[in-house]
C-alpha cells in the first residue's frame, strides 16, 4: 500500500494498433481497423470501463516506409477524438500537435472546440517535431534548430493559452512577438474545465523548462526508477521556480506492456510478437533513437564509446534527447554487446521502459515507482492495443483497486478534474523506496 494519498494516474498511449510492428497480425483486427471509427470507439469505451484517466494519440505529419511502420495511415487526433467523445462520458482525450507545423490561432480554436464538445475532456500534448521527414511534408529540407523550435514553441503556447483565456473573458489577445503577431479573440465557448489540459513530451533541457513553466502533465521517457526519481524532482522544481505548485504538473512516463497469465507466457508472447515483425525493426528504431546508424555496428561487440558520448551538436540532433539519455544510461550500466542490448530491449524497453510479466507483476511495478516518488502515474502502451488494454482493464485495474491505489468509479467529469483528484506530488526530498 502506498503512503501517498489518492490514486495513481493511468493513461493509454493509443499507438493505433499497438507499439510493435506485428500488432496488425492480431486475428481480432481487420485490414482497415486503424481507420475504423468503431475500432476507436471500442478502444475508448474499454478504457472508460476501467475508469482510466486518458487516451493519448500521437500525430507525426510524415510518411514512413510501410515495410517498417505497422500503421500505414492514421486519423487526425482532434477529429478522431471528437468522434470518440460522442460515445464516451469521462475518459480524457489527449491530442498531439506540433508547434512547428501548426498555426496557434487555428490550433487554439480546434482544441477548444474538441474541449467544448467533449464536455471538458480534451488535452494538448505539445511537441516540436524532429527530423527531416515531417519537414519535407511542408516543403522544407529539415526542421529548424532545436533552440529555434523551442523558442517558437514557448511563444506558440503563450498565444494559444491567451486565446483560450479570451474565450472565457471576452477580452481580445494582443500579442506582438518574435514569431507571432495576434490581435484577436477566440469565439469558441469555454468548456466545463475552462480550457484544454496541457501535456508536454520533450525530454531535452528546453522541453523540461517548458514543462516546468506551463505543462499540467509530462509524458516522460524513463527506463529506471533512479532516473525517474531524478527527472520527477527536476520538473517539479522547475515548476516551483516558475511560481507554480509542484502538484500542478503530473509526471506520467510511458510503459510498454506485454502481459501473460504467467511470466513465462508473457516472455513467449513478447518473443513471438518481436519475431513476427520486420527483422530490421529493432536496429532501425535504435538508429533513430540515438541518432547514429546502428546497422554499421558490430553486433557482437560493445557499443562504440563515441556513440555513448553526448551528441556534439544537439541543435542538429534528429533523435529524441529524452530517449537517447535513457538508452545510453541503460547501456552504460551493463555494457552489453549490441546484440545483447537489442535482445534485452524486448523486455526492458528502449526509450520508454518495457514491462513483460503478469498483471500482478505489473501492479507491483506501478506501485513501486509510484510509492518511491518517481511518477504520478503511467501512460501504458500495450503491445497489441485492443488485447492488452482489455487485460489492463479486467485484470490489472482490479488489483490496483484492492491495494487502494486506484478508484472504483469516476469522481469527476473533466480531465482536469481527474488529474486534480489524483495523488499529490511526492515530497521533493529523497523518497523512501517501496519494497517489491
Amino acid at each position: 500500500m502506498s503512503a501517498r494519498d489518492g490514486h495513481v494516474i493511468l493513461g493509454v498511449n493509443a499507438l493505433v494498433l499497438g507499439y510493435l510492428p506485428a500488432s496488425w497480425q492480431s486475428p481480432r483486427l481487420h485490414a482497415h481497423s486503424f481507420v475504423d471509427p468503431d475500432y476507436w470507439m471500442r478502444i475508448a469505451q474499454t478504457a472508460e470501463r476501467g475508469t482510466l484517466d486518458a487516451l493519448f494519440l500521437a500525430d507525426i505529419p510524415a510518411l514512413y516506409d510501410p515495410a517498417y511502420d505497422a500503421n500505414p495511415a492514421h486519423l487526425e487526433p482532434t477529429v478522431n477524438w471528437a468522434h470518440v467523445a460522442a460515445h464516451t462520458e469521462h475518459i480524457g482525450l489527449v491530442a498531439t500537435a506540433s508547434t512547428t507545423f501548426n498555426d496557434p490561432a487555428e490550433l487554439a480554436e480546434r482544441l477548444a472546440t474538441l474541449d467544448y464538445v467533449s464536455g471538458g475532456r480534451a488535452a494538448w500534448n505539445i511537441v516540436t517535431s524532429r527530423g527531416p521527414a515531417p519537414a519535407r511534408n511542408y516543403g522544407l529540407p529539415d526542421v529548424p534548430l532545436r533552440d529555434d523550435r523551442y523558442e517558437r514553441a514557448s511563444e506558440f503556447v503563450d498565444v494559444v493559452t491567451g486565446l483560450w483565456d479570451s474565450a472565457r473573458t471576452g477580452r481580445s489577445v494582443v500579442h506582438h512577438g518574435e514569431h507571432f503577431d495576434v490581435a484577436a479573440r477566440l469565439r469558441t465557448p469555454p468548456s466545463p474545465q475552462g480550457a484544454p489540459v496541457l501535456f508536454q513530451a520533450g525530454g531535452s533541457a528546453q522541453g523540461r523548462a517548458l514543462a516546468g513553466r506551463v505543462a499540467e502533465g509530462v509524458f516522460a521517457a524513463e527506463l529506471t526508477l533512479d532516473g525517474a526519481i531524478e527527472h520527477y524532482r527536476q520538473v517539479k522544481r522547475l515548476a516551483v521556480a516558475a511560481g507554480r505548485s509542484p502538484d500542478a504538473v503530473k509526471i506520467v512516463p510511458g510503459l510498454l506492456t506485454t502481459l501473460g497469465s504467467t511470466h513465462a507466457e508473457a516472455v513467449r508472447r513478447s518473443d513471438d510478437l518481436h519475431d513476427a515483425g520486420p527483422p530490421s525493426y529493432s536496429v532501425r528504431w535504435l538508429s533513430g533513437a540515438i541518432g547514429v546508424d546502428a546497422s554499421t555496428f558490430d553486433l557482437d561487440a560493445p557499443f562504440p564509446r563515441e556513440v555513448l558520448d553526448a551528441p556534439p551538436d544537439l541543435q542538429h540532433f534528429t533523435g529524441s534527447v529524452g530517449f537517447r539519455e535513457s538508452i545510453v544510461a541503460q547501456i552504460r550500466r551493463t555494457d552489453p554487446t549490441v546484440r545483447e542490448y537489442l535482445r534485452q530491449s524486448r523486455y526492458l524497453g528502449s526509450g520508454h521502459a518495457g514491462f513483460v510479466g503478469t498483471p500482478e507483476e505489473l501492479a507491483d511495478r506501478i506501485e513501486e515507482w509510484f510509492a518511491a516518488g518517481g511518477v504520478d502515474g503511467f501512460n501504458l502502451q500495450p503491445d497489441v492495443l485492443l488485447d492488452g488494454l482489455e487485460v489492463i482493464v479486467d485484470e490489472v485495474i482490479p488489483i490496483l483497486r484492492r491495494r487502494g491505489l486506484y478508484r472504483h468509479e469516476y469522481a469527476t467529469s473533466t480531465l482536469r478534474g481527474h488529474l486534480s483528484a489524483a495523488a499529490p506530488s511526492a515530497p521533493l526530498h529523497t523518497p523512501a523506496r517501496a519494497s517489491a
